[in-house]
């Protein structure tokens, strides 16, 4: 029950990722047409992803460079490694042609914005690792402890437990 409500939630991501969001740009991309026009909208979706390209590999080797000085210093470099995963996602937004995608992917490269979202993330995967923590230990802290747990479960009767011992048998000797 638990893997098909996974399975269910996996899907309807996917669906949104690869159907509504494309559809909602190609309709943004015929709106801005009508406005303008073709040309215009042609010309804004290869010069966004031109652009866009040219700042995600320009930061993103200014990332890579900062990564490289943590490790080299012992530091470890988790913001910068943050922003060098939020770069390029910005990259792969920017080079996607439409409007939504390249509004996310410009935003994504500003230094302020990724801030942001570093912060954000950071206390996502606290309270995830936090979440993860209590579920596993939480039998350990109840007011009885490990007893307690122990106390509640089912025990196995006497007569289904099989006691084996193990004796090796020496190469020497033949069956």
């Amino acid at each position: 029950m638990l893997f098909s409500r996974w399975w269910l939630t996996v899907l309807l991501r996917l669906f949104l990722l690869f159907t509504i969001i494309p559809l909602a740009e190609l309709w943004l991309l015929l709106w801005f047409s009508s406005l303008t026009n073709s040309t215009v909208t042609f010309g804004l979706v290869v010069v966004t992803g031109i652009l866009g390209a040219w700042l995600a590999r320009k930061q993103g080797s200014q990332a890579w460079r900062k990564i490289q000085q943590h490790m080299v210093q012992g530091q470890p470099p988790t913001g910068v490694l943050l922003d060098g995963l939020m770069i390029l996602i910005a990259g792969a937004f920017l080079i996607t042609p439409g409007i939504m995608t390249d509004m996310v992917g410009f935003a994504l490269l500003i230094p302020a914005v990724r801030e942001i979202l570093k912060l954000r993330v950071g206390e996502w995967l606290k309270q995830r690792a936090k979440i993860q923590f209590q579920s596993r230990t939480s039998f350990h802290t109840s007011e009885g402890g490990f007893q307690e747990f122990q106390q509640t479960t089912t025990s196995t009767p006497e007569e289904d437990i099989i006691d084996v011992e193990f004796v090796r048998k020496e190469s020497s000797e033949t069956d």
